[in-house]
Order: C-alpha cells, then sequence, then structure tokens
C-alpha cells in the first residue's frame, strides 16, 4: 500500500513535514504534536468564552450604556474578525509556539519581539485566576449553598482550583485539549441555549414583564454620564469577551497541518462567538424583568435566570458558566507555558534553561508550569488584595491583548510586503493592506478607550508598572544577550517560507 493509500503513513508524512518546519526556523520538534481541527477550535472558542465573558461583563455594560449596548456588541465583533484575519495569516507564515512572541520578533527585531511577549505573558498571568477570583469561586460555593462566602475563602478556594488545571497541563496536553472540547458544547448551552430559553419564555409571557422588544434600543443609563463616554465604555461587554481567540496560534507546534487548521480555528471560532454571543445577548436583554433592578446587582445574568427559570435550572446553568470559566484557565495555563517555552528556548527570559525543557514522557514543559502556575497564584493574591479588585483584573485583562494586537499588527505592516506567499495557505491578498490599516485604527481606539474609565486608574497602573520591570530587564541583561548572539531569533527573510 502506498503512502497517499495509507492514513498512518500519511499522518506520519505530514507530521515529519510539520516537523521539518520547525527545524527550518532553528527549532527542534520536542512538542507533541496531536491536535486536530476540532481541538484547535476548542481553544480559540473557550479561550473567548461567550459564556464567562457575558456573564462578567453584561452588568458593566448596562451600568454605562443600558440594554443598547449589547449593539456594540456587533461593533467589536466586527473590529476582532478583522484582527482576526490578520493573526489567521500569521498563524501560516510562522507557524511556531510563542505566536505574537515569534511572530514580532523575526518581523521586526528580537528585541520588538521581547516587549511584544512579555505583554502576552502578563495577559496570561493577570488574567489566570482573576475570573475564578471574581466570579467563578463565589458561583462555586453557591452550588454548595455558601452564598455569602469570605473573601479569605474565596481566595483559598481560588488558589486551590487553580492547581487543577496546572495539573491536567503537566499529565498531557491531550487531556487538556478535550476539557477545552468538552467546553465547546458547555459554552453553547450556557449562553445560546439559556438566552433563547429565557427569550421563549418571555415570548409566552410565562411571567408578567413590562418590556417589549423596544429594550434592545433603551438607553437609560446614559443619565449619569455624557453620552459619548457611555457609548465607549460600554464596548466593555465585547472588548473584555471577544479576545484571546490567538492562542490556538500558541500551539502551532502541536497541532496537526498548522497552516491549515490554526487559521481556520481562529476565524470560525471567532464568527461563532460573534454570532452566538449576539443571539444569547438578545434571549437575556429582552427577557429583563426590571432595568433598575437588573442595574442594581453584580450578576444581572443570574438575577434576569432567577425570575424565569425554576431553581434547579438556575444551578444548572451556574454549573454550566464554572466549567467554562474552568476551561478558560485550562487553555489560558497551555498557552502560557507554550509562550515561556518558546521565549527561553531563544535565551529571552531569566533562568531559560530551565524553562525550555520539555519532560521525555509527558512532552509538556513542566518547569515553565509550574513557576509561572506558582506566579498566577501571586498576582491572584495582589488583585484580591486592591480595594477594587474587579475594576483592577478586568481591566487590565481588557487592555492589554489590545496592545499586543496594535504591536503585532504594526510587525506585519512593516514586513509583509516581503514576505512570499505560501501556495495553498490562507492569504488575504490584496485585501492585507485595508485589513491592516483599519486594524490598526481600531486597536488604537480600543486601547484609548479602555483607558477612560477611572476605576481602571490602577489596571493600567499595572500595564505601565510591568512594561517598566520588562524595560529593566532588557536593559540588565537582554539587550548584551541579544547583541552577542546568546539570544533572539534571525529575521523573517533568512527563512524560505513558501519551501518550510
Amino acid at each position: 500500500m502506498s503512502t497517499a493509500e495509507d492514513p498512518t503513513r500519511l499522518a506520519q508524512s505530514t507530521q515529519d513535514q510539520e516537523g521539518s518546519i520547525v527545524n527550518k526556523f532553528g527549532y527542534k520538534q520536542d512538542l507533541k504534536r496531536s491536535l486536530h481541527f476540532f481541538a484547535l477550535f476548542g481553544v480559540s472558542f473557550s479561550i473567548i468564552s461567550i459564556t464567562t465573558g457575558i456573564f462578567l461583563s453584561f452588568g458593566v455594560a448596562m451600568s454605562y450604556f443600558g440594554p443598547a449596548s449589547i449593539w456594540e456588541w456587533l461593533i467589536v465583533g466586527a473590529g476582532q474578525l478583522l484582527v482576526a484575519l490578520v493573526v489567521a495569516e500569521l498563524g501560516t507564515r510562522i507557524p511556531l509556539a510563542g505566536y505574537a512572541y515569534q511572530w514580532s520578533a523575526r518581523l521586526v527585531s528580537s528585541t520588538y519581539g521581547w516587549f511584544v511577549g512579555f505583554f502576552g505573558l502578563l495577559y496570561m498571568t493577570v488574567g489566570g485566576g482573576a475570573i475564578f477570583l471574581l466570579v467563578g469561586t463565589p458561583l462555586l460555593l453557591s452550588e454548595f449553598g455558601i452564598d455569602h462566602p469570605s473573601g479569605h475563602l474565596i481566595l483559598s478556594v481560588t488558589i486551590i482550583i487553580m492547581m487543577v488545571p496546572l495539573l491536567l497541563n503537566i499529565v498531557s496536553v491531550q487531556l487538556a485539549s478535550k476539557v477545552n472540547s468538552a467546553a465547546v458544547i458547555t459554552e453553547i448551552i450556557g449562553t445560546v441555549v439559556f438566552g433563547i430559553l429565557l427569550m421563549v419564555l418571555w415570548g409566552i409571557k410565562s411571567k408578567p414583564s413590562p418590556y417589549g422588544w423596544g429594550i434592545l434600543a433603551n438607553t437609560t443609563a446614559t443619565t449619569h454620564n455624557a453620552m459619548w463616554y457611555s457609548i465607549v465604555l460600554a464596548a466593555i461587554l465585547g472588548a473584555y469577551t471577544l479576545v484571546g481567540f490567538e492562542l490556538a496560534a500558541d500551539l502551532a507546534e502541536e497541532a496537526l497541518d498548522a497552516r491549515k487548521n490554526v487559521p481556520k480555528a481562529v476565524l470560525i471560532a471567532v464568527g461563532a462567538s460573534v454570532v452566538l454571543g449576539f443571539v444569547a445577548l438578545i434571549g437575556f436583554s429582552v427577557a429583563i424583568p426590571s432595568i433598575k433592578a437588573i442595574e442594581s446587582t453584580n450578576l444581572p445574568l443570574l438575577a434576569i435566570a432567577n425570575y424565569w427559570l425554576p431553581g434547579w435550572v438556575v444551578k444548572l446553568f451556574i454549573a454550566f458558566v464554572i466549567f467554562s470559566i474552568f476551561s478558560i484557565s485550562v487553555v489560558g495555563t497551555a498557552a502560557q507555558a507554550r509562550l515561556v517555552y518558546s521565549m527561553a528556548r531563544d535565551n529571552m527570559l531569566p533562568f531559560s534553561a530551565a524553562f525550555k525543557k520539555v519532560h521525555h514522557t509527558t512532552q509538556t514543559p513542566i518547569v515553565a508550569l509550574l513557576v509561572f502556575g506558582a506566579i498566577n497564584v501571586a498576582f491572584t493574591i495582589f488583585g484580591y488584595t486592591q480595594k477594587n479588585s474587579f475594576d483592577t483584573l478586568v481591566g487590565a485583562t481588557a487592555i492589554i491583548p489590545f496592545i499586543i494586537y496594535f504591536m503585532i499588527t504594526i510587525a506585519y505592516a512593516y514586513k509583509r510586503k516581503a514576505l512570499e506567499a505560501i501556495p495553498g495557505s490562507f492569504n488575504l491578498g490584496s485585501y492585507a493592506k485595508p485589513v491592516i490599516a483599519i486594524v490598526l485604527v481600531w486597536t488604537v481606539a480600543m486601547i484609548l478607550s479602555l483607558s477612560l474609565p477611572s476605576s481602571f486608574r490602577l489596571a493600567d497602573a499595572i500595564v505601565v508598572g510591568s512594561t517598566v520591570l520588562s524595560l529593566a530587564w532588557y536593559l540588565i541583561a537582554l539587550r548584551k544577550r541579544i547583541s552577542q548572539g546568546e539570544a533572539g531569533v534571525r529575521p523573517i527573510e533568512e527563512y524560505p517560507l513558501a519551501e518550510a
């Protein structure tokens, strides 16, 4: 039987070809290739997590712009789809673990790549335990009848829970991917199914409801702020949620047929999240029993569900939300470790020799997982100690992705024209220039918008302070390493991409 006829030999041949791509970029294929399209889609879709994002930020958007804020979801969705196009094309050109760091370092310079990679690590570190601390753990405790837990109990349980995704990723990336694949189902049930169910109950008037479809245009919340300010800040609903999809590219060295499956996974995940999320938002919005009552609670979706649904169904809804939050932690932990591994093998980090080690049995970067797992816990404790932990952690995890998107798009705009197209791979072609131009304007607008809220000032300070730390490491040690050829990568022009 020929290779073309034998699926096993064909798969091995494909893996050998992809391993040769990694070799041509100057690396060995240390990580195990086992992730199919659906696993990669699960990574992007579950890290976006429309269930978690909407559950956490719906109330914030409501407080600024009222129910009409859901229309901004479509605006943010359109902008993020354009960002996804850039990410998809970059994922075909440079299919390596470390995504944003690798892209930026090879397109511009190792110095530039260091700062982009640092922001990637900062995003994953700040967000690591934030969602559990703010929402996941309190919801989990409520499922066990603990409705008013102390702050210390919430923090303690959060830290314990954070160990589970860490262990899953240490044992096997395939095991972690199974969790993310299951999360695709819980995401759809946790938002779309429940949103449609509430819309149906509202439609058949199973309980009194004072609003009609006109509630979708209600902007009563703007009486507290200037209209432009309310509109800008209500964008947090989509801006906080529709990010992170590029992390599928961070697993490119573990993906089967990466140049085909990574861009497809990214684009489908973003498109599905925009559409399904908007359907859910319509359902939750029309089912609002009282705007004033909803604006006065921190978790309006739970209040809406409690009004329309029996207690056991609400508990089921909460269970789906908790699992979705858990899956974010699983995929975030995996992506963070791959970024650390990628930067360490180029000697860009302190203790790079330890961070780049891959365990021979599990084929996972265990040291990177353990050390940054501890750092994630430290950031979670820091967030807990702040007076307004919600605004601090949400603000930081909202603005950092857009800084990364801006920096990688600038890098691609700088070098794309000099890069040859790769036959059979995703390519923007003549649309590249307008797409890149719009993405640059879009990301700058979002960075400015997310810097506006006074309640996000500490989040801004975290970004600035962390940038100072990254600059200090660069000046103290990394600059010398790079200048002496002991760290960093060679420019993209030295690699024949079409042949790789």
